[in-house]
């Protein structure tokens, strides 16, 4: 039987009090949240590895507080949704394919896609294939293109390490460094997320055959090698959003080593020269976990000018 929502810890349902749903989406069960009037203006936050929904319960306070309808998948291979170990499953296309399955199975339409981190590449990709889906669009610490990458991806430590073919499996897979000290790092705030919140994240990934994505969906994240998994799939999405004219929005942590802002959202901003920001705010990589409730406010500002709806 699929675990919920109400199957977690006290401390976790405390913080993320909502319903679970499940869709199958292309013979898979997906998890999400769908909170919010039916007939409001539609958020769907896209979040990428190893996240879940937990990782947006500050962001999502103020959209529900005004009035919006809030969606939140997980992705298949993480929170509460199916966990397959099949390296085949975990390209891009069928990621992507996913969300398709979810936006036709819930009908969804004109919708603000918020996209972190894998939820960017898959959330574009959805969004060229659908675009009546989408009315807007922001993008926070992610990335669609094959270059440039980032520097933090050529390191030998910690990246090249922990994706070498044996080592990788062991660290990610058995020791769980993904989430876990992975997460703990690309915070801001470390001792509020021991407290408040790393246990969310290790707990939907307990079991070391569960934690697959966690080191297999890295490995397709294009280093400007002509051997790059998927770097024919990533020119390929970059044409799309560089043709794409919706509304947007560019977030992004003051810290983040990761996607560093400097590089990233100056590219974010020569493909949508009309994009609103970058917004600053504190946070490393995850940085909901530092500045959830203020990504939250910068949101619904931005879907009531989108929009034109009030409170």
């Amino acid at each position: 039987m699929a675990r919920t929502i109400a199957d977690l810890p006290d401390h976790v349902r405390a913080s993320f009090p909502y319903e679970s749903n499940f869709l199958r989406v292309n013979g898979r069960r997906m998890h999400y949240v769908d909170v919010g009037p039916r007939d409001a203006a539609t958020v769907l936050l896209l979040g990428g590895n190893p996240a879940w929904g937990f990782l947006w319960r500050d962001v999502m306070r103020p959209l529900l507080d005004a009035g919006l309808r809030v969606v939140v998948p997980d992705q298949i291979g993480f929170g509460l949704s199916e966990k397959p170990h099949d390296h085949a499953v975990h390209t891009l296309d069928n990621h992507a394919a996913n969300l398709v399955a979810l936006i036709d199975g819930l009908g969804l339409k004109d919708a603000t896609f918020v996209c972190h981190d894998w939820g960017g590449p898959t959330g574009l990709a959805a969004i060229a294939v659908r675009p009546h889906a989408a009315s807007s669009v922001v993008v926070m610490s992610t990335w669609a293109w094959a270059e440039p990458s980032a520097e933090f991806h050529h390191r030998v430590m910690p990246w090249k390490l922990m994706h070498a073919p044996v080592v990788g499996p062991y660290l990610l897979g058995a020791r769980a460094a993904m989430p876990g000290r992975g997460m703990y790092l690309s915070v801001v705030d470390r001792e509020k997320f021991v407290r408040e919140a790393m246990a969310a994240y290790v707990e939907v990934l307990a079991d070391a055959d569960e934690r697959a994505l966690t080191w297999i969906w890295p490995r397709s994240i294009p280093l400007g090698h002509d051997a790059d998994l998927a770097r024919e799939r990533f020119t390929w999405l970059e044409a799309q959003v560089r043709r794409m004219r919706l509304p947007a929005a560019v977030i992004w942590g003051r810290d983040d080593d990761v996607f560093t802002r400097d590089v990233f959202t100056r590219h974010w901003t020569r493909l949508w020269p009309h994009a609103e920001g970058p917004y600053l705010v504190t946070g490393r990589h995850f940085l909901q976990e530092d500045s959830g409730a203020e990504i939250g406010e910068i949101l619904v500002g931005f879907v009531r000018r989108v929009t034109g709806q009030r409170r």
